[in-house]
């Protein structure tokens, strides 16, 4: 089974019944190894959801790791917008900490369950590959996932580490967006909005609102191209030149500081526009076309495949960081599409651009318990007033949703 390495969930879950859009599936029935433990179990995306059943089953990783190893499993007896036509994954493994896990955070997870009875360090490694590939194509793109420790072949130069500023995602520091070396006049709380996290698992670089529109107005204003249109930028139209330009050299690098485990200081992760203004496959015979790698997001900034395929990123939990080098693969033509420079001092942005309030439900699920109870308040009041209490419906949210408003990739197999 191909499964999609996702650092923004924590459920393993795989198909367990046939699918139109799925080529294979974990037929339980078949596994002499395999338990039920009878929990049905429910995972919600911004796009597409799943549900089906907790087990657990006996696993085998073919390099580096030997013995078998029991974790627990989930098999997806039911689906909707989460397998898609042309995509050739069957599951999804997700790597992020237990608080995220469905139906509870007692579901030990995947790589907690591997550290702790392979005795494997507690850190894994990611290297997306794909700079440049069309996005829509049915070949696979390469890359690595290292489990137990970074592979030194995967990088170049040094490691440069954030702080993981909470255990649930990869929730990191953001202090500073500039384009084309122009830094955007914003607080730096904008780009922490909510949450700003490291997820394999959203296809985009995605921004909250604000920071977006101002990301936009920055890259026409430095941009060569004097009108374009705007459903590029909203992902809704796409961009076409003759196949015979390069329109990259049209467009500004983007560049993310990040806060260094030193507070005092802090590091840029930069993306060339090779990696942000992303071929489409088959749309006309003369012209290549090309989407808008970056999208706005309701509440989070999601470092998502578009920057990650720059980098090797190092997931080092031991430690409490996130690591990201440059990735020999993240090249086009020849030439290197990502930059990592730094250090740099923070004494001109706030000591702290994290909110100290952290929801870690969704806004609506903490807006129903009001809502309950302001509807026990008047309906205690109604007893006193010794009237026929009308029957109080609560609106529940689901609190299975994985709120990252992430889209899983729709277009790329990692």
């Amino acid at each position: 089974l191909n499964i999609l390495v996702d650092t923004g969930s924590s459920n393993f879950a795989v198909a367990g019944v046939p699918d139109p859009d799925v080529t294979s599936y974990f037929n339980t029935k078949l596994s002499s190894t395999y338990k039920s433990q009878g929990i049905d179990v429910t995972v919600k995306y911004s796009q597409g959801s799943w549900a089906g059943v907790l087990g657990t089953d006996v696993i085998t990783i073919p390099k580096g790791i030997y013995g078998s190893y029991t974790v627990n499993i989930a098999t997806i007896l039911e689906s909707e917008n989460f397998f898609l036509p042309g995509v050739k994954w069957h599951g999804i493994l997700g790597l992020a900490y237990d608080a995220l896990a469905k139906p509870s955070s007692s579901v030990e997870t995947f790589f907690d369950s591997l550290v702790r009875q392979a005795k494997i360090p507690n850190i894994f490694s990611l290297q997306m590959c794909g700079a440049g590939l069309p996005v829509s194509g049915s070949g696979t793109n390469g890359g690595s996932l290292v489990l137990g420790g970074i592979e030194p072949s995967l990088y170049r130069g040094d490691i440069w580490y954030t702080p993981i500023k909470e255990e649930w995602y990869y929730q990191v520091e953001i202090l500073r967006l500039e384009v084309g070396g122009q830094k955007l006049e914003l607080d730096c709380r904008e780009y922490n909005a909510d949450k700003a996290i490291v997820d394999s698992g959203t296809t985009l670089l995605r921004l909250p609102q604000k920071v977006f529109s101002a990301v936009v107005q920055a890259i026409a204003r430095t941009s060569l191209i004097q009108e374009f249109s705007s459903g590029f930028w909203t992902g809704s139209q796409l961009a076409c030149w003759d196949k015979t330009e390069r329109p990259w050299s049209l467009f500004p690098k983007l560049s993310i500081y990040l806060r260094d485990e030193n507070s005092s200081r802090s590091f840029r992760i930069s993306i060339l526009p090779q990696l942000y203004i992303q071929p489409i496959l088959g749309i006309g015979e003369n012209l290549q076309c090309y989407r808008f790698g970056i999208s706005s997001s309701m509440n989070a900034l999601v470092i998502g495949a578009t920057v990650m395929e720059g980098f090797y990123v190092i997931f080092d939990r031991a430690q409490r960081r996130v690591g990201f080098a440059v990735s020999p693969c993240a090249e086009v033509d020849g030439s290197p599409v990502s930059e990592i420079e730094g250090p740099f001092t923070t004494a001109d942005v706030a000591s702290n651009c994290v909110s100290s309030v952290s929801f870690h439900e969704p806004v609506l699920w903490i807006a129903s318990y009001a809502l309950m109870s302001l509807c026990g308040i008047i309906l205690l009041v109604l007893i006193i007033l010794l009237l026929i209490p009308p029957r109080c419906q609560h609106r529940y949210t689901d609190n299975d949703v994985v709120n990252d408003e992430s889209s899983l990739v729709r277009h790329r197999w990692k």
